[in-house]
C-alpha cells in the first residue's frame, strides 16, 4: 500500500515540476517518510519514475479500449467526436494522463529510449483500434475512404492538434475553435465522395 502512495505523491510532482525538478525527499516528505525509505519501494528516482508512467500509459490505454468497446459502430460521426471530447476531458481531469501527456512530449533525456517504447506502443495499439474501426464503417458505407489507414491517419493528426493545444495552451475557446475547425473538415472528407 507504501508504494502506491508514494507513486501517487510521485505522479503529483513529476506532473508539476517534471523529473528534473521533483525530488526523492519532496515525495517522502508528501507520504509521510524519510526519503531512504522509498529505496525499500523502489530502486531510485528513475524506477519510480518508469512505474508512474507505466500505470499512466496503462490508464489511458484503457481508458480508450473501453471508450471504442462501449460504442455501437453505427454512428461514426458521434463516436469519434465522443473520442476527441474524452481525451479533452481525460486530459483536464485525470492526474496520470496528464503526466503521460507532458512526459511524452518533455521526456528527460536519459530515459527518453524507455519513454519512447511506451508511447509508440500506445500509439501503435490505438492506431490499430481505429483501423478496425474504420474499416468497420467503410464496409457498413457509413464513411468513404479509399483504405481504412487514410481516415486513421488523419484522425490521428486532429487528436495530435487538439494535444499539443492542451499542452501548450491554456485558452479553452481557442481548443474549442481548433477542435471544431479540425473535426469539421475531417468528418467532410470521410462523409463525401472523394
Amino acid at each position: 500500500m507504501k508504494s502506491d502512495e508514494i507513486k501517487e505523491a510521485a505522479l503529483k510532482f513529476f506532473t508539476i515540476h517534471g523529473y528534473e525538478g521533483a525530488s526523492l525527499s519532496q515525495i517522502a516528505e508528501d507520504v509521510g517518510m524519510k526519503k531512504q525509505s522509498i529505496y525499500a519501494h523502489f530502486k531510485g528516482k528513475d524506477d519510480l519514475f518508469l512505474q508512474v508512467l507505466h500505470d499512466a500509459k496503462e490508464t489511458e490505454l484503457s481508458s480508450k479500449l473501453e471508450y471504442f468497446s462501449s460504442i455501437d459502430s453505427t454512428h461514426p460521426e458521434k463516436d469519434l467526436y465522443g473520442f476527441l471530447q474524452l481525451v479533452i476531458d481525460l486530459f483536464q481531469k485525470n492526474e496520470q494522463l496528464k503526466f503521460w501527456l507532458r512526459i511524452s512530449f518533455f521526456p528527460p533525456a536519459h530515459l527518453q529510449k524507455d519513454i519512447d517504447m511506451e508511447v509508440i506502443d500506445i500509439e501503435e495499439k490505438v492506431q490499430g483500434i481505429l483501423e478496425n474501426k474504420f474499416q468497420e464503417w467503410m464496409d457498413a458505407k457509413l464513411i468513404i475512404a479509399p483504405s481504412a489507414k487514410i481516415p486513421t491517419y488523419a484522425f490521428l493528426g486532429v487528436v495530435d492538434s487538439i494535444l499539443i493545444e492542451l499542452v501548450y495552451g491554456n485558452d479553452e475557446h481557442r481548443l474549442l475553435e481548433k477542435l471544431n475547425a479540425s473535426w469539421r473538415v475531417f468528418w467532410r472528407g470521410i462523409s463525401h465522395h472523394w
